[in-house]
């Protein structure tokens, strides 16, 4: 992409699973420089030495800044110089947040509005947030915290265009299959270990997706935002139960226990609720939702808006392209994860 030439690019929560394939992806091209901004030290330097090991050609294009975005001077000292931001930094795992929920206030809500006031200030030309399908009809914490957090999103892009500045969007994907969090790894070591793999609920769907495409739909929505878009890439999905036997038909059959739900869970997940659908935009493989560009003057929404305020039907992964148990191995046997493990390259969970 030309727009990154010569740019500097930092990725907020840049040690996760998205930001190593960020670096993939970018590593070897013409951008000046990324920088890594996170909180944990160990984390930065396995990377440091990972790069330096396997991209030594390319290892000074990173730097590596130990910040929270909870500290909103960590994250404005960070952001001297700064062309684009992704911003992955976030409490994910659903469990815990349920039991800790100001901890996901604290980095999923004032966190990204610490990083997008920096941002704003310091004049970064655009920010792609990333969110979840749990932001959608949320029952959870981690899920109403993302969806604080895409609420914060668009007013700061609403401000942000006000002022003819920094152009905010936000992204929003299902499950990363082998991200953090993810039940694959749990399923294969588990396998490993000679155990039962343990289901929740085999009813239960989900979106997979692996990470190259949560990068390309960064990616994309970097190229096509305006500011205050969510975008969203259609996605496949399976039932937990044809995922477990996808993953025993590549590891081995260990047989399975059903351990029912864990606190906050779904039985489906939506990416695109039934009132996003009537701004949606559809871009072939994305979803484009505009901002809702209203004021507060509602008086003229009452007169001239329009009675209809919701579209038949969200878009989730019980109404999304299903696969079966051989798609579904063909769909995770996408991911660098399964085929080191399946080659004897172990990983620790």
């Amino acid at each position: 992409m030309s727009a990154f030439n010569g740019a500097t690019l930092m990725i907020t929560g840049g040690t996760g699973s998205f930001g190593n394939t960020v670096l993939k992806n970018f590593l070897s091209t013409d951008i000046g420089e990324i920088r890594i901004f996170s909180r944990d030290e160990k984390k930065q330097d396995d990377m440091r030495h990972v790069l330096q090991e396997k991209y030594p050609e390319y290892a000074d294009k990173v730097r590596f800044y130990i910040g929270d975005v909870r500290n909103a001077q960590s994250i404005r000292d960070a952001m001297y110089g700064v062309d684009y931001i992704f911003h992955a930094a976030a409490l994910k795992q659903v469990p815990s947040c349920e039991f800790f929920p100001m901890e996901a206030v604290r980095t999923n809500i004032i966190g990204t509005d610490n990083m997008l006031h920096a941002a704003i200030d310091a004049g970064v030309k655009r920010v792609v947030c990333l969110s979840t399908d749990k932001a959608a009809y949320p029952i959870n914490s981690m899920g109403i915290s993302k969806a604080m957090m895409e609420h914060v999103i668009y007013a700061n892009a609403r401000i942000a265009a006000e002022k003819g500045g920094t152009v905010i969007c936000c992204t929003r994907y299902g499950n990363v299959m082998c991200s953090r969090g993810s039940v694959i790894p749990l399923f294969i070591e588990q396998i490993h270990a000679g155990n039962p793999i343990t289901i929740t609920d085999p009813n239960m769907t989900r979106f997979l997706m692996n990470l190259d495409e949560a990068v390309d739909l960064v990616k994309f929505a970097f190229e096509h935002a305006n500011p205050g878009d969510l975008f969203i890439q259609k996605a496949d999905a399976s039932t937990i139960g044809d995922l477990a036997k996808a993953v025993q038909k590549l590891f081995g059959d260990t047989g399975t226990n059903i351990i029912g739900t864990r606190h906050g869970e779904k039985l489906y997940e939506t990416l695109m609720t039934r009132e996003e659908s009537l701004r949606a935009q559809d871009m072939g493989n994305y979803f484009r939702i505009a901002t809702d560009g209203r004021d507060l003057n509602y008086d003229k929404s009452i007169v001239e808006g329009e009675v209809k305020t919701m579209a038949d039907d969200s878009y989730t992964s019980h109404n999304t392209t299903r696969l079966d148990v051989d798609e579904t191995v063909k769909k995770i046997m996408t991911t660098d994860y399964v085929k080191e493990e399946l080659n004897g390259i172990r990983h620790i969970v």
